[in-house]
């Protein structure tokens, strides 16, 4: 899937594709026409990067419930003909997700739509989750014969069903669609239960990777060979020399990770930082120099290390203009002193600078600026919050916001309490002021909603002291 385009950041598309509370707001002020065709915009061409851990349908559900919004272009968008080549997730998912919590709201229109896409689209393990948590037991008895009659009676089609069973999110129909006395309902889906549960057994008699009993070379081998095959195991790779090493093993270790192949000297790294080795840091330093896989490796176990020691190497290397000082950048973020403060809000100024504000590296040094109190940082905080796309960065921000600007309160909070991420509506029930009187209307509307997050609730409760109950 390719990338989306996001509107600048001052524009209603833009606001809604963010998934910003001022998209909400000015969607209600703006000509209702306008405010769909925005909307739709946004549910039918998912705007976030990472489609699986970014949250907008609740935020694009309560939109088209307060605007009365038509489902015909859902509707369209469900059922073109693309949906029978074009089958991953993140073409349909948002869609789905988003008369999931319609339908949560009385949509009758969404429910309808979410059936009929379960018995004919694609994705229709996704509308049947949605439709698992919305749809009484009626509703989903009436799926059953369709459901099943995507698996044809042959060998290939019992072990698609067996496995569809067995790794369901929401198992409610096939348990109903189980207890069936329908000839090829019932009988089918014990049938396929036990073929799962049978084969999760099979899978854990035989498992991969590392057994009990290996030795250090082995559990190198293993690094190197993974490696090899394009993968990553430095990290599960010092887990298990952590369970097989010991002292008369360290020698070995340190060979392999100054000179040794990458997989097995990246996997030494990660091990010898998370023991905090005294050779550690100058064999991270080192590394750090040679080629990609190897200084990723060091990179990744510096970040990791505490203490003292690792701080102190991070004054030093975080004027590097390398992977192990932007490393070092970070590590003062999470673990650095007051002292440390100009440097984090340096290293936060340069990567926005250099990188724009949708950079990986923000979450951690925009984490650091809020944990470390720099005031001076909220110009650029300010910045991050308003332009990202991430949804996740802007809550992250708002948090660091909320600890370094005296503004934040009486100024972007407002807006957070329609934001698309719970986290972030938590943060501004937390800290709105109450003075304004539209706070307060937000902040009951969120406590009444049954599609709100318990933590938000929670947090809004908090501000109305032991009356809450009568909110």
């Amino acid at each position: 899937m390719f990338d989306p385009v996001i509107a600048p950041s001052g524009t209603l598309l833009g606001l809604l594709q963010r998934g910003r509370g001022d998209g909400t707001l000015h969607a209600l002020a703006a000509p209702r026409d306008e405010a769909l065709t925005a909307l739709n915009h946004c549910v039918l061409g998912d705007p976030r990067h990472d489609w699986q851990a970014e949250n907008r349908s609740l935020y694009y559900a309560r939109l088209y419930f307060d605007l009365h919004g038509g489902l015909d272009a859902i509707d369209r968008h469900l059922f073109r003909a693309e949906d029978r080549y074009e089958t991953g997730e993140e073409r349909t998912g948002l869609a789905l997700a988003v008369l999931g919590h319609l339908a949560s709201y009385g949509r009758r229109d969404a429910l309808d739509l979410l059936r009929r896409y379960a018995v004919t689209g694609s994705n229709w393990a996704w509308a049947l989750d949605e439709l698992a948590l919305r749809d009484d037991d009626q509703g989903l008895r009436a799926l059953a014969v369709p459901v099943l009659a995507r698996f044809p009676a042959t060998h290939e089609g019992e072990a698609a069903l067996a496995a569809a069973v067995r790794d369901a999110f929401e198992p409610r129909p096939w348990r109903l669609w189980a207890d069936d006395e329908r000839d090829g309902v019932g009988d089918r889906i014990r049938a396929a239960g036990e073929r799962g549960s049978f084969d999760r057994w099979q899978r854990q008699l035989r498992p991969q990777g590392p057994r009990p009993g290996w030795s250090v070379g082995a559990v190198l081998d293993w690094a190197q060979q993974g490696h090899e095959d394009g993968g990553d195991p430095g990290l599960p790779a010092s887990r298990c020399l952590l369970a097989v090493a010991g002292p008369e093993d360290r020698p070995a270790i340190l060979e392999a990770a100054q000179g040794g192949p990458p997989g097995a000297r990246g996997a030494c790294l990660h091990y010898l930082a998370r023991t905090s080795d005294p050779a550690a840091l100058d064999l991270i330093e080192a590394a750090a120099g040679g080629e990609r896989a190897v200084a990723d490796a060091a990179v990744s176990a510096f970040e990791r290390m505490c203490g003292v020691a690792a701080v102190e190497r991070a004054r030093r290397w975080v004027h590097r203009a390398d992977g192990l000082g932007a490393a070092a950048a970070r590590v003062l973020a999470v673990r650095g002193a007051a002292q440390d403060a100009p440097l984090v809000l340096g290293a936060l100024r340069e990567t926005v600078r250099a990188d724009g504000p949708d950079a990986p590296a923000l979450w951690t040094l925009v984490d650091g600026a809020g944990r470390l109190g720099i005031a001076c940082a909220a110009p650029v905080l300010r910045h991050v919050y308003r332009e990202t796309t991430s949804s996740q960065l802007r809550g992250r921000t708002a948090r660091a916001l909320a600890a370094t600007d005296p503004s934040y309160a009486t100024g972007f909070a407002f807006e957070c309490l329609w934001d698309c991420e719970e986290t972030t509506r938590e943060i501004a029930a937390l800290h709105a002021e109450m003075g304004d009187a539209r706070v307060a209307e937000r902040l009951r509307t969120l406590a009444a909603d049954p599609a709100e997050e318990d933590e938000v609730q929670t947090a809004v409760r908090s501000r109305f002291g032991p009356d809450a109950t009568a909110l």
